[in-house]
C-alpha cells in the first residue's frame, strides 16, 4: 500500500468512528478536515463530494464487516453452529471500541431509508446481501440435520436481524443492562423453534437404530 493509499485508509479509519457517533448526515468533508488537521481542498481532492465520502465509509465498513463478522463465522462447523458464529460475532461488532456509535449500518439504513442515492443503495445492496447471508446460513443447517426442513430460511434472517436491531436499541439508546442478555434470549428462543420436528425426527431415528 503506498503513502497516499495509506493516508486515504487512516482518513476513512477517523471518518468511520466519526458517522457512527455523529450519524452519516454530520460526516462532511469540512468537520473531517478540523478533526485531523488537514486542508479542506485536501480532504476535496480525496473524495470530490460528501456523497462520495459516505459511501467510501459505508464501503470500508463492509470490508471490515466481512472480515470481523462474515468470514470468521463462515469458517466454523455447518450448521446450527454456523448460525450462532454469526449472531455472536455480530454482537461482538456492535459493542466494538472501534464503533463508538455501534453498527454504522444501523445509523445508515435510517439515515438512507428515504434518500435515494447512491450511499441509499449500497446500504441496501449490503443489507440485501447480509440477511441473505444469514438465510444461507439457515438453509446449511437443515442439511446438516439442526434446523426443521419445512423452516422459511428468509422469515429466519428477518427474524434475526429484528433480535439485533433490537439489542442496539436496547443497549444504546435505553442503556438496559440487561439488553444482551435480552438478545441472547430472544436468539436461543428463535432458535429453539428453527430446530422444530428437525429434533424430534433425530431423537426418533436415534431409538429406531
Amino acid at each position: 500500500m503506498g503513502k497516499g493509499e495509506q493516508t486515504r485508509e487512516a482518513i476513512l479509519v477517523h471518518a468511520l468512528r466519526l458517522a457512527t457517533k455523529l450519524g452519516f448526515e454530520g460526516l462532511t468533508i469540512g468537520r473531517l478536515a478540523d478533526d485531523l488537521e488537514l486542508s479542506k481542498s485536501g480532504l476535496f481532492a480525496h473524495f470530490k463530494s460528501k456523497e462520495n465520502l459516505q459511501v467510501q465509509v459505508l464501503e470500508m465498513a463492509s470490508r471490515r464487516f466481512i472480515d470481523e463478522v462474515i468470514r470468521p463465522a463462515l469458517a466454523t462447523p455447518r450448521g446450527e453452529r454456523r448460525v450462532r458464529a454469526l449472531f455472536e460475532r455480530w454482537l461482538a461488532w456492535e459493542a466494538s471500541p472501534s464503533l463508538p456509535g455501534g453498527c454504522p449500518f444501523t445509523a445508515a439504513s435510517t439515515e438512507f431509508d428515504d434518500r435515494p442515492g447512491s450511499a441509499r443503495d449500497f446500504v441496501v445492496k449490503s443489507q440485501k446481501d447480509w440477511l441473505e447471508t444469514v438465510a444461507n446460513t439457515a438453509r446449511t443447517a437443515i442439511q446438516e440435520g439442526d434446523f426443521d426442513p419445512d423452516l422459511d430460511c428468509e422469515q429466519f434472517a428477518h427474524d434475526l436481524q429484528g433480535i439485533m436491531l433490537a439489542y442496539g436499541h436496547a443497549s444504546r439508546l435505553l442503556r438496559d443492562p440487561k439488553a444482551r442478555a435480552r438478545a441472547e434470549r430472544a436468539f436461543d428462543t428463535r432458535v429453539q423453534s428453527a430446530r422444530g420436528a428437525a429434533r424430534t425426527t433425530s431423537r426418533t431415528g436415534a431409538r429406531r437404530r
